[in-house]
């Protein structure tokens, strides 16, 4: 019988491959819901890591074969991979079972035609475990080590080492292939009593005094993050909604799953808060999410498509991105995104911010934010909208930042290191929470 966890990571796996579905969202739905937590523990753990150390495999894999990689059917080589992912990297799993099973899950995809190829692939793999490994020479990093090191594409790290140089570079790509810290929004205390009674234990936010960080527990079973009391939210991203600071009429633009609109609404209880989103079903989620929250009205619109209503006195734009920032959480990013994407996603990103600026009053304030790390989708977007504006100016957010250290909410020290020129500007394994963008406009 094939090992539970390992049938749950298959098929994830399989569908992140050729459905474009995210390991996280599969991770956390109902499909694992059987499954004990040690089982659940592993099944995690294989599917993540294998996405985080594909490159690495891969190469593994294509030292052995007979085959292109390209060739194979999806099936195969998530077979291939998930075995080579517990064969390299985890000790504590016997490579016997992890070959069996690997073998035993193409059967069960229909492929037992391919059975005996995936059977000596992975028991050579089992004899030359040297091959999962990487040996740098001696001498300063290249971008090549990096990207070989930490199974990142090439072109991706070399951008990182002209944006923000090579040892930043380096610890971003090291960053990425951990697994992060689960970091909460909760709505009250009596919430966070409530995750304390669920079995969770929780410390203080590093970055945001209100977030709390995931020492240990089952966030997947937490009765009070379902309902909406708590939010699975990065510490980065609770900031960014923090930064639009207070007003009576506040927009979420593209507001789905919901995490900035929560702490937008607790932060301005009196304020009228219209959520934004473009997706009917994300805009249902949100619906039942903020049924009970009376100053928060939920809408199915397109933000580039309204005219000018001015209406707003802060508008959020927290755009939909590559999400380069949130590599450590979201692997499989890596390995759809191309260079060419970012000019597409560029031109979005312009249309959501013109949009958003349609609808800010005059002296009232948009603040733009990404999750990620590319000039492309962050300060050439703003630095193109504030062109075409000439009512726009972009002012520091410094400023706001240290209004948000004297208020306690923000706790960590050195402020001067969360920004780079006028811009909040965050990046993983040097901060504690994802890589994040943030502008702050204001309508003169």
């Amino acid at each position: 019988m094939i090992s539970p966890a390992r049938t749950a990571a298959f098929d994830i796996l399989l569908r992140v491959e050729t459905q474009n579905a995210y390991a996280s969202e599969l991770l956390h739905s109902d499909r694992l819901e059987k499954l004990s937590p040690a089982d659940r523990g592993l099944c995690t753990e294989i599917v993540l890591g294998t996405l985080r150390w594909r490159m690495r495999l891969d190469d593994a894999i294509r030292d052995l074969s007979s085959q292109k990689l390209e060739k194979l059917d999806p099936e195969v080589l998530t077979a291939l991979r998930l075995a080579a992912y517990q064969i390299g990297f985890l000790q504590r799993v016997p490579s016997h079972a992890a070959v069996n099973d690997s073998v035993d899950l193409v059967k069960r995809s229909r492929k037992a035609s391919a059975a005996p190829f995936v059977n000596a692939i992975l028991r050579k793999l089992v004899a030359n475990p040297s091959l999962l490994q990487l040996v740098l020479a001696p001498g300063p990093k290249t971008v090549l080590d990096l990207s070989q090191l930490y199974s990142h594409p090439l072109w991706m790290v070399e951008r990182w080492a002209i944006e923000y140089g090579m040892e930043r570079a380096d610890t971003i790509c090291n960053y990425d292939q951990k697994p992060p810290e689960t970091a909460l929004h909760v709505s009250s205390a009596e919430a966070e009593r409530e995750l304390v009674r669920e079995g969770l234990q929780l410390a203080p936010g590093l970055l945001v005094s209100s977030a709390r960080r995931v020492v240990a527990g089952d966030v997947v079973r937490s009765q009070t993050i379902h309902s909406g009391r708590a939010w699975i939210q990065d510490e980065g991203s609770q900031l960014v909604a923090m930064l639009v600071g207070n007003g009576a009429s506040i927009l979420d633009c593209c507001a789905a799953p919901g995490g900035k609109t929560a702490v937008l609404a607790e932060g301005n209880p009196a304020a009228k808060i219209r959520a934004m989103e473009l997706h009917k079903h994300r805009a249902e989620t949100m619906r039942a999410r903020f049924s009970s929250t009376p100053n928060v009205e939920v809408v199915q619109q397109d933000v580039t498509l309204l005219m000018d209503e001015s209406a707003f006195e802060r508008v959020l734009a927290d755009v939909p991105c590559s999400g380069t920032g949130t590599l450590a959480r979201n692997p499989e990013i890596r390995w759809r995104l191309k260079p060419g994407d970012l000019d597409d996603l560029h031109k979005k990103q312009v249309a959501i911010l013109k949009g958003a600026v349609r609808q800010v009053g005059h002296g009232g304030r948009v603040v733009y934010s990404s999750c990620s790390l590319e000039p492309e989708e962050n300060a050439a977007v703003v630095d193109e909208v504030v062109r075409s504006e000439p009512a726009l100016r972009v002012l520091s957010v410094r400023d706001e930042l240290e209004h948000l250290r004297t208020s306690g909410e923000l706790v960590w020290a050195d402020v001067d290191n969360l920004v780079k020129g006028p811009y909040l500007r965050t990046l993983p394994g040097v901060h504690p929470c994802d890589g994040f963008f943030a502008a702050i406009l204001e309508k003169e």
